[in-house]
């Protein structure tokens, strides 16, 4: 059983701690068990709670009228309203109440009807993606048990690769970027991603993967002479420093681009060199795809 704290609440749903905290005041769906210093903590069941409550608050349902919903009432309620993101949304929340209780057969279920219905790539932008930045928050401070992560991340990966490899492009183009996670960066699912985008739109792809040394980097980067490098940076071992990081990339990549996506990029407040491109969105890595082709 996972604890949640109220912070946790905020990031997967959007809605502010000051208001979770007046709603358990005012109403009877919330009742947060608190630790020995008097700290809040929700489980499993509190989680899966508030995010259809959030959901219903947010496209129309007065809370008043949600704190006196069944719980049967309350989900065919959701299933009821057709606002195309609303529909997007309950299938995330789906999936990161499938993620709790490691229901990994709703999991994949979810998933593989989204697949059939939208395909894999609107399935990236519209739901894997979206799940992946409301659970990362998660996954980083250990919120949730590192099986968990484990399991629902490998049924990703499993999408993405089976996605990637069933592409079919109408050209192929000569640009060619090397993909690489530098060590200490075990997650992957945001470079499968970018390499899935790269293939559907005929770009060559060099997939070196995770945790791999700069001196490997280089020795491909220096016989493969690739138009780009690419890495994500979602949550990096803990010695990971990344102002070193851009200086080796400086030195040992000459004037190929090091383009960064991923958490750790959109944080990043220095100034970078011109030889380094950040992008800080989703928005911001499709552009850049784009204007590859």
């Amino acid at each position: 059983m996972n604890a949640f704290t109220i912070k946790d609440l905020e990031n997967l749903t959007g809605i502010k701690a000051h208001t979770i905290r007046i709603w358990e005041q005012r109403y009877h769906f919330l009742k947060p068990q608190r630790t020995d210093t008097n700290i809040r903590y929700y489980n499993n069941e509190e989680l899966k709670k508030i995010l259809n409550i959030s959901l219903l608050n947010k496209y129309g349902f007065k809370i008043s009228h949600i704190d006196r919903m069944k719980e049967d009432d309350m989900r065919n309620k959701i299933l009821s309203i057709n606002n195309i993101h609303a529909q997007q949304e309950r299938i995330v929340n789906a999936l990161i109440q499938a993620m709790v209780d490691m229901n990994l057969e709703g999991f994949e279920d979810s998933m593989e009807e989204y697949i059939r219905a939208k395909g894999i790539e609107k399935t990236i932008h519209q739901i894997i993606f979206p799940f992946m930045e409301r659970i990362g928050v998660l996954w980083i401070t250990g919120h949730i048990n590192p099986a968990q992560e484990h399991l629902v991340s490998n049924i990703i990966r499993q999408k993405l690769i089976v996605g990637t490899e069933a592409v079919n492009p109408l050209f192929q183009l000569k640009k060619t970027g090397l993909l690489f996670l530098p060590e200490g960066e075990y997650h992957e699912l945001g470079l499968l991603f970018i390499q899935y985008l790269l293939k559907s739109r005929g770009l060559r792809v060099l997939y070196l993967g995770a945790n791999v040394p700069m001196d490997d980097v280089e020795y491909v980067a220096k016989y493969k002479n690739p138009d780009f490098i690419y890495t994500h940076l979602t949550s990096v071992s803990s010695v990971f420093n990344f102002d070193k990081f851009i200086h080796q990339s400086l030195k040992r990549f000459g004037n190929i681009p090091l383009i960064i996506s991923g958490r750790l990029a959109a944080t990043y407040e220095k100034k970078i060199p011109a030889q380094i491109h950040f992008k800080k969105s989703l928005q911001e890595v499709t552009e850049f795809i784009t204007n590859l082709v």
